[in-house]
């Protein structure tokens, strides 16, 4: 089947670019401004141009979605303990959610419906998998790490954006800083990683069992 080439845009804009038009609005504009409509405007085609490349629009955040997870700086697995590399692994993901406004909502909703963000499920899983865990326990404790960088940065973003609205007192307001540039983590997502990397080196340490008690 040929693309028609009409005023509806199918063959003058590439999936690509309707994802980067889609970024385009997210980062300048949020959410709640991404619709089929405006980003049809954007491109300046017809709505129905759009879902050529897209059945729907939870097809179109998926995209977006593993666009932003894409753009997670690489971690070097050279010469990094596994526990290093996990930690590695998280503040690189959450960095990415926050490098477009309302990112860690895109992904958020996307997880929820299971439609993308294999990628952050997939590196997490692989670090973890370096501690010589089981494959299903990396699995697993993958699933529970991205839930909380997800939910971490998610909250972070909120609380940023009512600062920004005058929503927050002044006294517990947070100052934006690009994550990629902050010398220091928040120690609350630290403390957080660290917490469940030491759960999973306390789960391949077998209890102590309490000794018999002692025949009369």
């Amino acid at each position: 089947m040929s693309r028609p080439e009409n005023s509806a845009g199918y063959a003058r804009n590439t999936r690509d670019d309707v994802v980067e038009a889609a970024l385009g609005i997210l980062d300048q504009q949020g959410l709640p401004d991404l619709t089929m409509r405006h980003l049809a405007a954007t491109l300046g085609i017809q709505p129905s141009g759009l879902y050529w490349h897209f059945p729907n629009k939870q097809a179109l955040l998926a995209a977006v979605s593993d666009r932003i997870i894409a753009g997670a700086r690489n971690v070097d697995a050279d010469g990094r303990g596994w526990q290093e590399r996990v930690r590695a692994e998280a503040a690189a993901l959450r960095d990415a959610l926050l490098a477009f406004k309302d990112g860690a909502e895109v992904v958020s909703s996307t997880l929820a419906l299971g439609l993308g963000a294999e990628e952050l499920q997939r590196r997490l899983t692989d670090a973890i998998d370096a501690g010589g865990f089981d494959r299903e326990t990396s699995e697993l404790a993958a699933a529970t790490m991205v839930h909380f960088i997800v939910g971490h940065a998610f909250h972070e973003q909120q609380r940023i954006q009512a600062d920004s609205l005058g929503a927050v007192a002044r006294e517990h307001a947070l100052d934006r800083v690009d994550p990629a540039d902050a010398p220091v983590r928040p120690r609350a997502f630290e403390f957080g990683v660290t917490l469940l990397i030491a759960g999973l080196e306390r789960r391949r340490t077998p209890l102590p069992t309490d000794p018999a008690p002692a025949s009369a």
